[in-house]
């Protein structure tokens, strides 16, 4: 079986709904990975709630959810997670920033603690495994230990975590929220993608943009690009899209883009890529 990956949310920052952001999407950040019988979820932004109810119709029972890091965009989602809720279902939740700061499960509690959310994380009847390790990490899932999972350390505030996943030969690597240093190029993003099938990559600013949000903790499609030639990637999505960018800017940017590099295209939400 090949390797699918399916976006449920690529905008970045906050999610906006709105009749101008319909042909990308205005949920954030949420992807779901199939790599054989396992399930890989990663990040759990907005778009996590309609991936959870598809998931309602399933018979899947376990399944695997990695943070990239715990700013809102990224998370918010989670109390709207309808399967977490069902007893008969786990959950193995991992991040790689928190493992000295109180771990990942402290982030969901507070997020839905009062006076902020009024649901409590225990009310989730899920059986959730909460685990955390440092990015860099390296570590196989699935029933037969058949899918490798290879992490990096990425430049963004509060840190953050890129992520390759393997599975027969095929690799799909979620490189989301990252800065880049211009002139250079940041050497854990080239070891964790060389050679990848596909890279989604933050491309939160064009080059215009940059200078003026330097700190900010993104980047733009042009250095995802260069990245992606660099490492011998054969396919670059250019991903987690400023929610000031409607639709009409991101069919110009997707047109910048491919002359730049055929291989290059914009991510959609509900966007489904096979890697086989």
């Amino acid at each position: 079986m090949s390797l699918r990956v399916k976006v449920w949310g690529c905008r970045g920052s906050i999610a906006c709904p709105h009749p101008t952001h319909m042909r990308y999407g205005g949920n954030t950040t949420s992807l779901e990975v199939d790599a054989g019988g396992t399930k890989i979820l990663l990040d759990c932004g907005t778009g996590i709630r309609s991936l959870g109810k598809e998931l309602l119709r399933s018979e899947l029972k376990d399944c695997h959810i990695f943070l990239t890091h715990t700013h809102w965009d990224h998370i918010n989602g989670f109390p709207f997670f309808a399967p977490a809720f069902d007893p008969s279902r786990t959950f193995d939740i991992k991040a790689g920033h928190l493992f000295d700061r109180g771990g990942i499960k402290s982030v969901f509690q507070a997020q839905m603690d009062n006076p902020v959310f009024p649901v409590p994380l225990e009310a989730m009847r899920a059986n959730l495994n909460f685990d955390d390790f440092a990015a860099g990490d390296s570590f196989t899932v699935g029933a037969g230990s058949d899918v490798t999972i290879r992490t990096a350390p990425l430049n963004h505030p509060n840190e953050a975590t890129g992520y390759r996943i393997e599975y027969e030969g095929k690799s799909f690597c979620l490189i989301t929220d990252t800065e880049h240093v211009p002139g250079e190029h940041d050497e854990n993003i080239l070891g964790l993608i060389d050679g990848a099938d596909l890279v989604m990559y933050d491309s939160t600013y064009t080059e215009e943009e940059f200078p003026a949000r330097v700190g900010w903790g993104h980047s733009t499609w042009n250095e995802g690009v260069a990245l992606c030639r660099e490492a011998n990637v054969k396919r670059l999505g250019i991903f987690h899209h400023d929610p000031d960018h409607d639709d009409d800017f991101m069919d110009r940017l997707a047109e910048d883009a491919r002359s730049e590099w055929e291989h290059a295209f914009v991510v959609r939400e509900l966007m489904e890529v096979e890697l086989g």
